[in-house]
């Protein structure tokens, strides 16, 4: 079985200006999400699409509080079986003629294929109390928090 996976716009990151760009065939299926404060964006590990990557089921130590050894599946890890990445993002404006979304913040490079955007409703896609294992129980508890917290002091790379 082959799957086919088309990218429906561009993620642009510029200094402070953070946007996805879709493509004209894409615009229309912006009707609706006016409204909605926050889209999950799929978007595609571009960097890591290649055999190495993909190859790569565990990984050594990526957090410096966590364990020595983790599975990909318990990770963030750009490297996995399909790059596929999924972030929630505050949308800022919608730009419905130019087929535009601002976002208070991406986890991706400029350039990044987006491959789907879902809007967040909270009586589907949030969980009221979480459990999580101790090495990142300390972490923020929400998007609106996180962009003050010290990301970088949790990473090994």
């Amino acid at each position: 079985m082959e799957y086919q996976v088309k990218p429906i716009g561009t993620l642009r990151v510029r200094g402070g200006d953070c946007r996805i760009e879709l493509l004209p065939e894409y615009v229309s299926a912006l009707t609706g999400l006016e409204g909605f404060g926050a889209v999950q964006v799929l978007w595609w590990f571009s960097a890591c699409d290649h055999a190495v990557s993909r190859a790569v089921r565990t990984v050594n130590k990526p957090y410096r509080k966590g364990p020595d050894t983790l599975g990909v599946f318990a990770t963030r890890s750009p490297e996995r079986p399909n790059p596929i990445a999924l972030s929630c993002a505050t949308v800022m404006y919608i730009d419905s003629a130019n087929g535009v979304i601002g976002l208070a913040y991406c986890d991706a490079f400029d350039g990044t294929p987006v491959l789907d955007l879902k809007p967040y409703p909270p009586s589907l896609d949030r969980v009221e109390r979480p459990t999580v294992p101790a090495w990142c129980a300390h972490w923020p508890k929400n998007t609106e928090t996180s962009g003050d917290f010290d990301w970088a002091d949790e990473f090994n790379f």
